[in-house]
């Protein structure tokens, strides 16, 4: 989780040329396992906290040297005690600026995990770019609360150091310490997913505090609801901004978003917007023929920038097919108006984005299909107040099989992170499809997309 050693090994990565890989510890133990066999590290740091997992999978992991943040068992080097036989002069070699910095693992369409490759070069102009952008300084005062195996954390400490400005580290989210912090320590800049916002709006005595030293609260991952926005700038001021990026690209879009009362109606209509492309950042919008859409028309989100991926580690074919002529294609089905404000429409890929993390529907769905009483399942996003939106199943079962609503669930959760597995399943008899025999996720949204959960579907019907 997040802590003060997290900057250190990635500090000390770039500087030794050593090339660092983030797992997310909400990960489950097979999803972390696969991680680690991928990318095939020569050393593995993690907190004591994790102990009982890393033991679990040594076995069969081929990791060399384990490093422990805190009470180390036999097995793992103290974190400290390796600290301390660094030598005074530095590293013995230094990164070259083509080099490989990270490799953060973001899952596919597929449900495979894939490890995007960033460049030295492009983390640095990403810091570049986003201090100019966010408007930073030496005396800029950033939150990070994000967890650090995000590039979004990253992006946002990174860019607070290039002008030399500091980081404020909370390890985990709690609202009204986010809250007395901004008050206590003056914040200038905060970085939050729109459920982590209406969390600080719902702390009860959020108008007790002096929240004036805000000039940038930058929500990403998610969208927010206009009305949410709204509620936002009311409390804070004149300070939203959205930005749009992902694992590959960075980011690379910001919306500052300002709400005036008797505000035009296009100045209102961009409170929906993603924003505009960053200044290093090469924006098209491209039909199914590879055309380029004019303003209005909905197309694939494409991007090209020095801040991008140079690939994906150990799957060149997902390489070619993301990076197509220099240009990456995000998935994202958008439309720009004629000032150059992205709105975005629908996710070509099949993604649920509950409370910030992405989950792609093929990946539960895989996990569901292993219980042996599914016949077929489809996976869909569906809102949620809280989340965004969150994860639902819909299952057809094999006759005269049975399965209750919560089991399934928790059959999902031992293979999958906790987040991705369905916060709520409904049993069918058959799934909607299209004339060419596809499953119809069109019809399953509209269908359950105001539907509260049924607590008479609990259980399948053999």
């Amino acid at each position: 989780m997040n802590r003060p050693e997290y900057i250190e090994v990635y500090g000390a990565c770039e500087r030794a040329g050593f090339i660092l890989t983030t797992v997310n510890f909400r990960l489950s133990p097979r999803e972390i396992e696969y991680v680690l066999g991928d990318s095939l590290p020569h050393t593995f740091i993690f907190e004591e906290q994790y102990t009982d997992i890393v033991d679990a999978l040594r076995e069969r992991l081929g990791i060399r040297r384990y490093v422990c943040i805190g009470d180390a068992p036999g097995w793992a080097e103290p974190y400290e005690a390796l600290a301390e036989t660094g030598s005074a002069e530095g590293p013995p070699i230094r990164a070259g600026i083509d080099d490989i910095a990270v490799i953060v693992y973001t899952s596919g369409t597929t449900g495979k995990p894939k490890g995007v490759m960033r460049t030295q070069r492009g983390e640095a102009r990403q810091a570049e770019t986003m201090s100019n952008v966010f408007a930073k300084r030496g005396d800029t005062r950033q939150l990070i609360v994000m967890p650090l195996f995000h590039v979004g954390a990253r992006c946002l400490y990174y860019s607070s150091f290039w002008l030399a400005g500091s980081v404020h580290l909370h390890r985990a989210y709690d609202p009204k310490r986010i809250l007395e912090a901004i008050d206590r320590d003056r914040l200038t800049h905060l970085h939050l997913v729109p459920t982590m916002v209406a969390g600080l709006l719902d702390v009860p005595e959020v108008g007790s505090y002096d929240l004036s030293s805000v000039e940038l609260l930058l929500y990403a991952a998610a969208p927010m609801p206009v009305s949410l926005l709204k509620r936002s700038i009311a409390t804070f001021g004149n300070v939203m901004g959205n930005g749009y990026g992902s694992t590959e690209s960075n980011f690379t879009f910001l919306a500052p978003h300002q709400h005036h009362p008797g505000g035009t109606p296009e100045q209102v209509a961009r409170l929906a917007s993603v924003g505009q492309a960053f200044p290093d950042v090469d924006l098209r919008i491209l039909d199914d023929q590879g055309k380029e859409c004019p303003a209005g028309v909905p197309g694939e989100v494409t991007v090209r920038s020095d801040s991008l991926m140079v690939g994906y580690w150990n799957n060149h074919p997902a390489s070619v097919e993301a990076l197509r002529d220099g240009w990456y294609h995000t998935g994202d089905i958008a439309y720009v108006d004629n000032q150059g404000y992205v709105f975005l429409v629908d996710r070509k890929k099949d993604m649920i984005i509950t409370g910030g993390e992405n989950v792609y529907c093929r990946e539960v769905e895989n996990a569901i299909d292993e219980h042996p009483a599914v016949q077929e399942v489809a996976v869909i996003g569906v809102p949620d107040e809280k989340w965004g939106e969150s994860v639902k199943a819909v299952v057809v079962l094999r006759p005269q099989q049975t399965v209750t609503e919560a089991d399934l669930i928790a059959f999902t959760r031992e293979r999958i992170a906790h987040y991705k597995a369905p916060k709520s399943v409904a049993f069918v008899d058959e799934l909607p499809r299209v004339q060419t025999g596809k499953i119809s996720k069109v019809k399953l949204r509209e269908q359950f997309k105001s539907a509260a959960p049924n607590p008479q579907a609990r259980k399948g019907t053999p």
